[in-house]
């Protein structure tokens, strides 16, 4: 009798215990349109009648008690459509904030019912076509993502994700130079470590998923609040801090340490913060000297914050900002044997610093229950100090103790913006936007250069040689950016979205104008068509515009720029036409077909003014900056058509997968007339992914997972090399007629993730393993120049190979 009560009072506790692993889930509620909060939404836990509560005035909810582990949610209105939320994960660590936008239904429709039933299984069907709405958990969940956007967005269709020491994202065969990076509304700097002018990416990030919320991505044809790019957009979205609690996340793991820090800073007004600090681990542990097999250790540190004032009859103010410092030190000149395996240029030291900074205040003002007004103004900066010094080495490969310098370049390009727009819903089917940005650009670019050639091998003859200034220039001007958008909703079923955008460069005089428009059509509950157009144009690479080319065209007849003229400050937007067709098909509720078909024409792309097969439509996914050697003009053209296929089980019962494929074809013309492929196109693309999650420990509170990626892509584009050419200037130099013709093996890697969570009272666990091309794959890269000094006369063109097997680990806390 006495063991029946014990095992009564074990069982008891047991229940208690599983009863006091409970987070708090709160947020706001606001119209999609207006961003206004809704006061009254019902929020309530699935399969539950007694965990739900109501939005406050303000749209504020909080949901109490709610047991950790995957849950599900359901936000109803009247007058607006049920928004699910469906498997998030709760943690005991920090609370779980989720901010929800609801629609207004183009029909009345009436009170809704709390049903502890499958109601919540309803799946949001309504997302825009070319946008993909991720949320922070999948930059964690995909293998191989490294907790990085940018990488995380490598596996949905359309997209390329075949170099593995860049996270540049090649849209649809555009250079991923085309790509805007958005934050907070407002357009940034490149925002990875280590980036040069010219590009859009980087080999690491300083955009960092502790401080996103969920964002948006564009694979083209973008709506008209969008302007100055060409392949895509990635619209990032800041989070506040937690309002009512402090809460810490610590996280130490190969790519970094770092601390994020939020809470309240007035919990009567609501006004919060949030700080993330993080640091190079390798760099940390090389202080402590840790022997790490390499003295090119790379060192960066990046940081954000955002601080969030609500008032009462001022609006909401928020000021915030990002920012990271770069720099790596590539030593060859203490290597005295030639390696086996050789990675880049071997013939130069280079030193190497970035930073990248942005900063924003903004105030967001309601002026009505249906209209809002949100004003900003902002300070993006950008900064490159590089130096090169040339490696001399003798037969036996022993360098040569004097070390000439001959490249060295100082970049800043820094632009102050004032963002302004209005929105406002005249009615549940109608709704407008218009607004404009007023960029402010200042430059300051210096860069000189000494070409040699392989046979120039005495270190005085080249310390004496005269540098070559392909830049030098301090200057300012505007960039003016108008836009209106118009959404109209014929029915439930039936809408459509246009607009125009328009920029205006003052530093040429050149502008555009841009009308974009999509259709949606819901023809039956699960099935979705949509078309959408778009005409969109990029400003050049703004160095470009100041490069001293070496020679121009006067009355018709090439000349030695001798004046050093800046024949490319007149070059036009680059300019495409984007026409879309998608088909959306639920299947189940968990499970989605998505296709789309495209074609993209570009013109107006510069190219030189002398036959060439040079064209800008191939730069921005190397390290190397591109200096025109000759004038150039708008007349290059180019294309893009594809087939895109998604077929993705949403995350749902412990377990999710996507296979995402692309065909395609990207060509280009040059100067030259003929027609080649671009740098980017590999022809196809197909990534297959999954996961599966275990619910285990005493009290079924802790999560185990696995998932893994698999890629197979068209291998990289090269072209035949001339060797003579190549000697002159100690660089890879293409044959001119035959660019692009040669393809490397196609490109494959699989990747493994496993990952445990542990949910304590008070502290979340996470420990994560990552293992980056798990069965070594040796992919090709590209050629590089790399000549032999015991032999000159050799082939001095080697492959350079991607990254091996590479393990990657964190362990985070969240407290």
């Amino acid at each position: 009798m006495k063991i029946k009560y014990l095992l009564y009072i074990l069982i008891l506790l047991s229940q208690f215990t599983f009863a006091q692993l409970t987070q708090t889930v709160k947020g706001k509620v606001v119209d999609k349109v207006t961003g206004i909060g809704l006061p009254g939404v019902i929020v309530q836990l699935k399969n539950t009648l007694n965990l739900n509560t109501t939005a406050d005035n303000n749209g504020n909810y909080k949901l109490l008690n709610v047991p950790v582990g995957r849950q599900s949610f359901l936000f109803t209105y009247t007058g607006y459509k049920p928004i699910p939320v469906s498997d998030v994960i709760v943690t005991s660590g920090k609370e779980l904030i989720i901010n929800i936008e609801m629609e207004e239904s183009t029909i009345a429709m009436d009170e809704v019912e709390i049903k502890a039933s499958k109601d919540t299984d309803v799946v949001n069907t309504m997302q825009q076509m070319n946008m993909k709405t991720f949320s922070i958990e999948e930059t964690e969940r995909y293998a191989g993502s490294r907790q990085d956007p940018a990488r995380m967005a490598q596996n949905f269709a359309g997209v390329q994700g075949t170099n593995d020491s860049r996270n540049d994202i090649v849209i649809r065969g555009n250079s991923p130079a085309g790509l805007l990076w958005r934050l907070d509304d407002i357009d940034i700097p490149n925002p990875n470590h280590f980036a040069v002018a010219g590009s859009a990416g980087g080999p690491t990030a300083i955009i960092n998923n502790k401080y996103l919320a969920n964002s948006e991505f564009y694979t083209g044809a973008f709506p008209a609040n969008y302007g100055n790019a060409l392949g895509g957009v990635f619209d990032l979205k800041m989070r506040n801090g937690n309002n009512e609690k402090h809460e810490r996340t610590f996280q130490f793991g190969i790519l970094g340490t770092e601390l994020s820090l939020e809470g309240p800073l007035n919990k009567k007004k609501g006004s919060s913060y949030l700080i993330n600090y993080r640091y190079s681990t390798l760099n940390l542990l090389s202080f402590l000297n840790i022997k790490l097999g390499t003295s090119a250790i790379p060192q960066y540190q990046d940081g954000a914050f955002r601080f969030n004032f609500p008032t009462q009859k001022a609006g909401v103010f928020s000021f915030s900002g990002i920012g990271g410092a770069s720099t790596i030190k590539i030593i060859l000149s203490k290597i005295n044997s030639r390696p086996k395996e050789l990675y880049g240029d071997q013939t130069r030291d280079q030193y190497f610093d970035s930073k990248m900074g942005f900063t924003t205040l903004n105030n967001v003002y309601a002026l009505n229950s249906r209209t809002v007004m949100k004003t900003s103004l902002a300070y993006g900066v950008q900064t490159l100090d590089v130096s090169h010094f040339l490696v001399l080495r003798n037969k036996n490969y022993m360098p040569n103790d004097t070390l000439p310098k001959i490249l060295g370049y100082n970049f800043y390009e820094g632009k102050i913006t004032l963002a302004w727009y209005i929105k406002s819903k005249l009615n549940a089917k109608n709704s407008i936007k218009t607004g404009f940005f007023a960029n402010r650009i200042a430059v300051n670019f210096f860069d000189e250069v000494k070409i040699n050639s392989l046979y120039d091998t005495i270190a005085k003859t080249i310390q004496d040689k005269p540098y070559k200034t392909r830049i030098n220039t301090q200057t300012n001007f505007y960039l003016i950016q108008p836009y209106i958008s118009f959404v109209h909703k014929f029915n439930e079923q039936l809408s459509f979205n246009t607009g125009v955008f328009s920029q205006y460069l003052s530093l040429n005089n050149k502008a555009t104008i841009e009308p974009r428009i999509s259709v949606r059509y819901q023809f039956k509950r699960n099935q979705v068509l949509s078309l959408a157009y778009g005409l969109h144009s990029q400003m050049q690479a703004t160095y470009l515009y100041f490069a001293v080319p070496d020679s121009i065209v006067n009355n018709a007849t090439l000349i030695y720029n001798t004046n050093k003229k800046l024949s490319n400050k007149d070059l036009d937007f680059t300019k495409s036409q984007h026409v879309v067709l998608g088909y959306d098909y639920f299947i189940t509720n968990y499970f989605k077909i998505k296709t789309e078909v495209y074609y993209q024409y570009l013109w107006n792309v510069p190219v030189y003014v002398v036959p060439s097969s040079v064209s800008t439509i191939n730069r921005g996914a190397t390290f190397n900056r591109f200096f025109p050697m000759y004038t150039m003009q708008n007349n290059g053209t180019g294309y893009n058509y594809g087939l895109e296929l998604t077929l993705e089980k949403l995350f749902h019962k412990h377990y999710y997968f996507m296979f995402s494929g692309s065909l395609y074809d990207s060509k280009y013309t040059g100067s030259n007339g003929k027609v080649a492929n671009t740098d980017f196109n590999g022809n196809y693309m197909l990534n297959a992914l999954g996961g599966l999650e275990f619910v285990i420990g005493k009290n079924k509170k802790d999560i185990l997972s696995f998932s893994t990626k698999f890629t197979y892509g068209g291998g990289k584009r090269y072209s035949p090399v001339n060797i003579a050419k190549s000697n002159a200037i100690m660089d890879v130099v293409a044959q001119d007629d035959k660019v692009n013709t040669l393809q490397f093996p196609a490109y494959n890697r699989l990747d493994l993730r496993i990952s445990y969570k542990i949910n304590g009272k008070k502290v979340g666990t996470e420990i994560a393993l990552d293992f980056v091309n798990l069965l070594n794959t040796k992919n090709i890269l590209a050629l590089s120049y790399a000549p032999d000094p015991s032999n000159i006369q050799a082939d001095p063109l080697v492959k350079n190979y991607q990254l091996g097997f590479l393990p990657l680990f964190y362990v985070k806390f969240d407290f």
